[in-house]
Formats: C-alpha cells, structure tokens, sequence
C-alpha cells in the first residue's frame, strides 16, 4: 500500500488568510486530499497576539477555529506559548512548508521578509501573500530558495487568488508580453465607484472602512502605495526587469472629487487607478500608479466595486483581460492553497513529514 504525501505546514500570523486556510483544511481536508494526491496537516501557528502553539503531531484545529480571533490564547494549552516565537518555529519546527501571512512594512518589507528569509534557509518550502519581501528582494529570495532546493511561492501578492502570475508564466507562454495594467487596489476602486454616485470623498472612505475593504489607515490604498509594491511585482515576474519603488511613478486618487466623475461620464470616461508597466522600444520599461480616465470601451473600465483586473498586451493574443477577486480572506486561502499546489507539482512526493528524529528533537526543544 502506497502511503499519500502529506506536507506538515507552519502557519506565520493567524490572522484571516492563515485562519481562512486552517478552516479550509480542516472543513474539506479529506475531500482535498481525493482531490489533489495530497495530505495537510498544521503542525505549528505563531500569532502576535495569540502567541505560538506547536504539535509535531498535528495540531487540532476545530476548537482553535471555534474561538474569536481576538480571543485566542495559546499559553495555556499543550504545546503552546504566550510568546510567538517566530523565528524559532519558522527555523526549529518540522514543518515542510512555512504559509507566511503576517504584516509588511512597504518599505523594507519587515517583518516578512526575515520570515521567508528564515525559512529557506531552513530547507522549508515557503508561500505568502506578503508584497513587501517580494516586491523589494525578489532574487535574491529566489537565489536562496535555488540554493536550498525549495519552492518560493507568492501568487496572492498581486490580485490574492486570482492567479494572474500564473497566467502570465503558463497560460501566455510563448507569447510576448509587451506591457501590463490592471486595477489592483479594491479599495480605490470601490471608493471611486461611490464618487461616481456623488458620494464624497471622506465618506467613501468611511464605507470602505465599514464594509471591511478598507484598513484603519487608508493611505497604502487611497495613496497607490499598495499597487505600488503590485507593479514592481510584475515587472520583475512578467517582463523581467527589476524596480525600486523609486522607478516607479505614484499618485494616488485623493485629488478626485465627484465633479471630476460626472466631467468624465459626459466625455464617456471614467477613472480608474490604474498600475502599468510597460517595454519600450530601447528594452526599457515605464512603470507607474495614477487615476487614469479610462473610455467605456476600456477592457478595465467596467470593472467595478471591490473586483480587480489585469490586462496583459501581447504580440500574438492582442490584449488578454484577467479579472476576480483582489481581496478576501477566503480568496487570499485559496492563493496559498494554489502555491502549495504548485509546490507539489514541483517537487513531486518526497518523504512524509515531519521524521521521528526531527519530532525528538522538536520534543526536547519544547521542554527547554
């Protein structure tokens, strides 16, 4: 009898997109398994606020999903610690593959990236939905992970689980990619959606903010800082070239007003914040993020409310639309349930893990 492949993962942050992936596995973890050729099982979580909790033999993950968010406390039960121990687990814990869904700095992508940067050291798959570490030291992650034999997955940086990285390296292989825009940021595009019905800006915001698109602080979204990082993504996966933010040309839609959306529905336009990057004709590329009157004819222009999309140009197809979800804590699951999809076809069935002498030793590690 042929034992099935099972991949042990360590959850970092178990804030909704990690949470959403624990309900996943453990709502329709068999029928995945059928599905895929592929087991999962939790064997570590970190959380800033809840701490860390780690069983080499699986972690139970119904009473933990039974607990408010705000409410968890690891400290109290086998295996668990006030203290999240991040960098401990990430390095010391069994687990095959890190799914990294914590905070960033867009700036230095920190935290997230000395996660990733940890878990490939460590010989550990990793997929996250974080742009920072991405966006900012891409090669050299991926150097690391060559170097060590692992996957780097991040398919839900740009528009969550809607898989337009994918798209590009699979589905438009062979093809030429000249250039690439997309709306990219749901929250500027539901805010401008609500200008164009005359709501004013301020209160938009505030909708946003209510129906849970927007964050605390609105300003990576409403200022392009988010699609900012999204840009750069894509020009290093798509047209191979490497950016700083400072290549990249940022304005936000803060200026906008519901005058400006009636002037451009009389020309037949309509605004749109719009992230692009495109080859010119020395090999050279133009990144930037700007509110853009779009005409109607558009193949972005349509798109409203909290969707995104990204139209990629081509030599042999014209331009090829791909549009979904660009946010949602279940959407963002499913994005690293893709990468370890993707993980898998890459490296095919190794040896169930964890082993029983990386089980002793994480054993005795939690004794200490």
């Amino acid at each position: 009898m042929t034992l099935m492949t099972r991949y042990d993962l360590a959850l970092i942050g178990f804030g909704g997109v990690n949470r959403a992936l624990a309900e996943l596995i453990a709502e329709r973890g068999d029928e995945l398994s059928e599905e895929l050729g592929f087991g999962l099982r939790v064997v570590a979580i970190t959380d800033l606020r809840a701490g860390s909790l780690v069983r080499a033999d699986g972690i139970d993950l119904a009473p933990l999903l039974a607990v408010a968010p705000g409410e968890l406390d690891f400290s109290g039960l086998e295996g668990g610690s006030a203290d999240p121990r991040n960098e401990w687990v990430i390095r010391s814990v069994p687990a095959d593959i890190v799914a990294e869904a914590t905070f960033t700095n867009p700036a230095d992508g920190e935290p997230a990236l000395s996660h990733v940067r940890w878990a490939l050291e460590a010989g550990k798959h990793v997929c996250t939905t974080n742009k920072g570490p991405v966006a900012l030291h891409c090669d050299a992650l991926k150097r690391l992970a060559a170097e060590r034999g692992v996957s780097f997955e991040f398919e839900g940086t740009v528009l969550s689980g809607t898989p337009v990285l994918r798209t590009a390296d699979r589905l438009l292989a062979g093809a030429r990619v000249t250039g690439v825009e997309g709306i990219m940021n749901g929250t500027s595009n539901y805010i401008l959606g609500r200008l164009e019905e005359g709501v004013g800006f301020a209160d938009a915001v505030k909708e946003a903010q209510e129906a849970g698109y927007a964050e605390a602080d609105p300003t990576a979204d409403v200022e392009g800082f988010d699609v900012q990082l999204k840009v750069a993504i894509l020009a290093h996966e798509v047209l191979g070239a490497t950016l700083s933010r400072d290549d990249i040309a940022r304005e936000g839609i803060t200026r906008l007003t519901p005058a400006d959306m009636r002037d451009a529905a009389a020309r037949g336009l309509r605004w749109k914040l719009i992230g692009s990057v495109a080859r010119r004709a020395d090999g050279g590329v133009d990144a930037r993020v700007a509110p853009v009157a779009l005409p109607v004819e558009h193949p972005l222009a349509s798109v409203g409310g909290a969707v995104n999309a990204v139209a990629f140009h081509t030599d042999l197809l014209g331009t090829v639309t791909v549009s979904g979800p660009g946010a949602g804590r279940t959407e963002t699951a499913y994005a690293l349930l893709s990468d370890i999809i993707a993980i898998h076809q890459r490296h095919g069935t190794g040896p169930i893990a964890p082993a029983a002498a990386a089980g002793r030793v994480l054993q005795e590690a939690l004794r200490d």
